[in-house]
């Protein structure tokens, strides 16, 4: 017979609670009450199964912030940020940071620049199409002609956001596809495919999947040329989500910004090179002219008329008070030693690793801190097999095929982020030769003479 002792949740161990001695319920709300204390434990252990993010080379998403900065967002995580009327300071921080990402992105204040905070690139996105929807609809109105068919142009580097958003609001996505040796956008591509109905063009400032730039300032100069020809007025959104944190520090004189005048919107992400956590984004208009004044709401609460344009209503301030934290704490100088570091390193890992036969480098780092690379056509495994082996040294590095016309290309990308320093970069490096002599030896059609073997030092 098992004895019973008495339980005290105060002091009994975790492991030693009645509770920890059977399962819990997982898809039922539990009959009873837990100790704080084994609950924690219990989910602790259960999120040990996840990944470790520091060692996830597949996200974007920033996953590590000075203990100041994790301090601040702990103190706001009950404060909501859209009531701005109780929480003016918390709204006068939002539009702080809005005012120095206008200007980081060489806004002009004459023309009044305007932007909003919110959950992610992906909501921003959304925000900046339906403004280009909005605007692209009065001007066919006030012209008396239809507006049946608004259309998007954009590529097929795009991340699927801008296909959520094309289905959610009923707009043609156009997509300009990749090619085999192409997996940016080009002028001649994109002027093909616009029309009169074309609310916009899409660039984007660091791809999902290869980390390059769209030619901005090519695309805007031949765009603006066709406009003038035909009379139209089709603006550029830069979806700067990945580069538009890299760019003004390690690029600075790249046009790419405001400083192109039919560029009239740009959304980026704080939660990625902007150094948050998860998740805020910003979007951004060069005037109040390019935001449509029937998008905004002002709702009248708890005490306070507030104009708000977002998707989402409630959502926690700590995010942005993360987002004013860094800004303060690094400005110009931090963010321009950060990223030179982190694409030092990206760079030195690219070219390390492509010197591994049989490696074929992509992109280099050299844009933003991401790089891609694939395997030699004769190969006899795949970069599936590598991400695999890889991972069970710990390291999450995803494998995937490229977009329409390009989709027998399989890569592998590595992002490259703050807290990634060059002695992880080494022991990664190690961990993908080994993986490679593993490899080779594990695929007997394709074996070599010792003396052919791939080696190091």
């Amino acid at each position: 017979m098992v004895k019973r002792f008495a339980e005290d949740s105060d002091i009994t161990p975790a492991y030693g609670s009645r509770t920890m001695d059977h399962t819990i319920p997982k898809y039922r709300l539990p009959d009873g009450e837990m100790p704080a204390q084994t609950v924690y434990q219990v989910i602790h252990d259960e999120l040990m199964l996840d990944g470790n993010a520091r060692l996830n080379l597949a996200t974007f998403v920033t996953t590590w912030m000075e203990p100041e900065a994790e301090k601040l967002m702990v103190e706001t995580f009950d404060k909501n940020m859209i009531d701005k009327d109780e929480y003016p300071q918390t709204a006068e921080i939002e539009s702080r940071c809005v005012n120095m990402l206008s200007r980081l992105f060489n806004a002009n204040a004459e023309e009044k620049p305007v932007g909003v905070s919110a959950i992610g690139s992906s909501e921003a996105v959304m925000l900046a199409g339906m403004a280009l929807k909005w605007r692209w609809r009065k001007r066919r109105q006030d012209s008396g002609q239809s507006t049946d068919k608004p259309n998007l142009v954009m590529g097929r580097n795009v991340q699927v956001v801008w296909e959520k958003f094309c289905r959610y609001w009923e707009v043609e996505p156009r997509y300009i596809s990749m090619q085999n040796d192409r997996y940016t956008l080009t002028p001649d591509k994109v002027l093909a495919m616009v029309d009169e109905n074309s609310i916009g063009v899409v660039a984007v400032l660091g791809t999902t999947f290869t980390g390059e730039f769209d030619p901005v300032a090519e695309i805007h100069d031949a765009l603006l040329a066709h406009n003038h020809k035909t009379g139209l007025q089709i603006p550029i959104h830069v979806d700067a989500a990945s580069g538009g944190f890299v760019a003004p520090f390690l690029q600075s004189d790249l046009r790419w910004d405001f400083r192109l005048p039919n560029v009239v919107s740009i959304n980026t992400s704080g939660h990625k090179y902007g150094l948050v956590y998860p998740g805020v984004g910003w979007a951004l208009w060069r005037g109040e002219a390019h935001l449509p004044e029937e998008l905004m709401f002002h709702v009248n609460y708890l005490g306070g008329d507030m104009p708000t344009f977002t998707l989402n209503f409630s959502r926690p301030g700590n995010q942005i008070v993360g987002q004013y934290y860094n800004l303060l704490r690094l400005g110009r100088e931090g963010y321009t030693r950060i990223m030179s570091n982190l694409r030092d390193t990206a760079c030195w890992l690219a070219r390390e690793v492509a010197k591994i036969d049989p490696f074929i480098l992509l992109s280099d780092g050299s844009a933003i801190p991401v790089f891609a690379l694939r395997l030699k056509d004769n190969c006899r495994y795949s970069v599936f097999d590598v991400s695999e082996r890889l991972r069970i040294r710990g390291w999450q590095v995803p494998a995937y095929t490229l977009p329409e016309n390009a989709t027998a290309i399989a890569v592998l990308r590595l992002v490259i982020r703050e807290g990634f320093s060059r002695d992880m970069a080494g022991l990664l490096l190690q961990d993908i030769r080994n993986t490679i002599e593993e490899l080779e030896v594990a695929s007997p059609a394709h074996q070599k003479s010792d003396d052919q073997r791939f080696h190091h030092n």
